[in-house]
């Protein structure tokens, strides 16, 4: 064949990536750019955008979840369109949100005799919100029927000085005091012998919290109980439990079954879980359930329309995917409990493997050895002789990819700075055995360095906390 006129259209389509005009200019950042892009062109560019990122694997400062299967993924990137709000429209997206709300249930040993209620939520954070609006709302009910001044005073909440920034914000959105119990040394979760003196009247509830943010341990709830028990039989103003289950939500029931935190208790009233932690979801999902009905003030309960009738909701958030509650279901159908049960067990012991490792060196104290959630925690011994600090290995471990935050503690605390590994379901052993080899390399070469760049540094946190 002869060709004449040049067929522009394909020569563009044809053009090489790399040899196109968009490679030619800046990439439109604060400003949209006046003409349109090929969508490959787009993709290869926003992609180079974030080509010196860290790797999401390698991150051991976050508690959420970097890996998903790929069948859970296609799942997910098929649902994105579906707006978990839109009851009617999408009634077995509706029907999957309320199987995993019962299976939560199951899992946090809800009573047969009492009537559940839970949500999915946006992460723990709104599922938070939502606990302690329940108790707010809950308290100025029983308060006013008491007879005490409800504005005489501001509502407080009681919580540990290890507790997670979502509760401060709900604090200043809601107008709550927040009373933090400080953590010590010989307390490094909440302090069961001073957590009464900040409850009275005015107490909202007592936040406990299973897997304290710094370390990972996990607040005695059980214990808390019995006092919150007999602080309620001397009083007519009665004070409850919401556990902030974020990490160990849905970590605790599979490896620690027998241990007592959950509705068992009955003080406990409702609880938060993070479904992109533990629950093995890309983030983007969190649950918040009540032990009963009665515990979830009328008024925060919307009616939506729901296949020619009504369906109770409750949220902060209004559209949002489903992807992330579907990605959910697909993990308790995928996994089951036994399938939960062997990946939180194996992500146990390579917690204790590190844990050991690092004391080897005889350089650390192990702050926290991974023996509730797989958290290990670690501070430098004093060394006189030594002249590097924790900011200066988290600078040679980020050398090889490995994002490992240091941080202070909380008040009273805050002079103690320490590291934190997150291990989560997708860092296996030999992974494990990588990052001590790495960390060794790293230790020697700060040993041998002649120039540091944290000397002297202000107790700050180095990485983000969440």
């Amino acid at each position: 064949m002869l060709y004449g006129k040049e067929n522009r259209d394909e020569a563009e389509f044809l053009e090489p990536i790399f040899g196109s005009e968009s490679e030619q200019v800046d990439l439109p950042k604060y400003k949209l750019a006046q003409q349109s892009i090929e969508p490959r062109v787009a993709y290869q560019l926003v992609q180079d955008e974030m080509l010196d990122e860290g790797n999401a694997r390698l991150n051991l400062a976050t508690f959420c979840q970097t890996y998903m299967e790929p069948e859970a993924v296609k799942l997910m990137s098929q649902t994105l369109e579906k707006n978990a709000i839109d009851k009617s429209e999408y009634p077995r997206t509706t029907e999957i949100e309320n199987r995993c709300v019962n299976m939560i249930a199951d899992l946090w040993n809800a009573s047969e005799k009492e009537k559940f209620m839970g949500t999915s939520t946006i992460g723990s954070s709104e599922a938070c919100m939502l606990g302690g609006m329940a108790m707010k709302f809950s308290w100025r009910k029983r308060a006013e029927k008491l007879g005490l001044d409800i504005n005489a005073k501001k509502p407080n909440l009681v919580i540990s000085s290890g507790y997670q920034v979502c509760w401060e914000k709900f604090c200043v959105y809601w107008d709550i005091e927040m009373r933090e119990v400080p953590m010590d040394r010989e307390h490094m979760s909440i302090n069961l012998d001073k957590v009464m003196d900040y409850v009275d009247e005015y107490t909202i509830g007592v936040v406990g919290i299973m897997g304290i943010t710094y370390t990972g341990r996990y607040d005695d709830i059980k214990a808390l109980d019995n006092l919150i028990e007999e602080y309620n039989k001397q009083t007519n103003y009665k004070v409850y439990i919401h556990v902030d289950a974020a990490s160990g939500g849905l970590y605790a029931p599979f490896v620690e079954p027998e241990l007592e935190w959950d509705f068992r208790l009955k003080n406990v009233i409702s609880i938060n879980t993070s479904g992109h932690k533990y629950g093995l979801v890309y983030p983007g999902v969190g649950w918040v359930l009540w032990r009963d009905k009665k515990y979830l003030p009328e008024e925060l309960i919307f009616k939506v329309s729901y296949l020619g009738g009504e369906l109770p909701t409750m949220s902060i958030n209004f559209s949002h995917s489903a992807s992330q509650l579907i990605g959910q279901y697909y993990n308790f159908v995928r996994y089951g409990f036994d399938g939960y049960k062997a990946i939180h067990e194996r992500t146990h012991k390579v917690a204790m493997f590190l844990a050991k490792e690092i004391e080897k060196t005889g350089m650390f104290e192990i702050m926290n050895d991974g023996s509730q959630l797989p958290i290990v925690c670690y501070k430098l011994k004093e060394d006189s002789n030594r002249g590097w600090n924790l900011y200066d290995l988290a600078d040679r471990l980020l050398m090889k990819g490995w994002q490992v935050p240091a941080y202070p503690l909380p008040k009273n605390l805050e002079n103690e700075i320490i590291q934190r590994l997150v291990i989560r379901a997708d860092f296996g052993m030999n992974m494990a055995f990588n990052y001590v080899q790495d960390m060794q390399e790293a230790i020697e070469a700060l040993n041998k360095a002649h120039i540091l760049y944290h000397e002297e540094p202000e107790n700050k946190t180095y990485g983000f906390i969440h």
